[in-house]
């Protein structure tokens, strides 16, 4: 079932929101500096036209969400993605945990594509920032969430557990706006003693038909 589009990129085109867009295209640059291979996915719409792509040095960027939108590659499910394992070299995720329901399911599912040494970026709101006070007195006082759309703000440190968990080692953590937001970057860890340079040939993520994904995939016609 295809799920409706966030409002929180709608809040995207608002001053603030720019501002927000701005600080983050910035950073995508460094931290995708030594992302390398053939395709890095982006799980989640952010921006019109994928700005935080446009700084990727892999030879392929692709966008899942699971709503239609003109800068989507793909619509899908973001827990069930119609991928193989390990077929994947960098994944990126701007605020999507932020906005869906299981958010550890989301994270999982992209460590499930990603092969070893994958690249794992993911954006976030700081809940202990002032922007993180603000959602907490709305709250209290039954205001929409802020950053609107938004189901909760998760912490650099709750998401530095989640990624060890999974088998990440985390690389950096950058702030930005004052430490509203923050950038996490992460490597997924070598499980077996295979070679590194046999992961790095060249080769198209393969996508599956898997049950869970099968009935949830539509291919967007740009």
């Amino acid at each position: 079932m295809q799920a409706s589009r966030p409002p929180t990129l709608a809040w995207l085109d608002s001053p603030l929101g720019q501002r927000v867009l701005r600080a983050e295209s910035a950073l995508a640059g460094p931290a995708l500096d030594d992302v390398f291979g053939f395709e890095l996915l982006q799980v989640g719409g952010w921006g019109d036209g994928s700005p935080l792509l446009r700084a990727a040095r892999t030879q392929h960027t692709s966008v899942v969400a699971s709503w239609r939108d003109p800068g989507v590659t793909l619509c899908a499910a973001l827990d069930a993605l119609p991928f193989a394992a390990d077929s994947i070299d960098a994944v990126l995720l701007p605020h999507t945990l932020e906005w869906v329901e299981d958010p550890y399911a989301v994270l999982r599912e992209a460590e499930r594509v990603l092969c070893a040494e994958g690249c794992l970026l993911i954006c976030g709101f700081n809940p202990w920032s002032v922007w993180g006070l603000r959602r907490g007195f709305g709250r209290l006082l039954r205001r929409p969430p802020f950053p609107p759309g938004t189901r909760r703000l998760l912490s650099e440190r709750r998401l530095r557990d989640w990624v060890a968990l999974l088998g990440f080692d985390v690389e950096r953590v950058q702030g930005y706006l004052a430490r509203r937001g923050y950038w996490l970057k992460a490597r997924k860890r070598v499980a077996t003693l295979t070679p590194v340079k046999l992961r790095r040939r060249a080769r198209r993520p393969v996508l599956v038909a898997a049950p869970e994904a099968r009935s949830q995939v539509t291919h967007v016609r740009r």
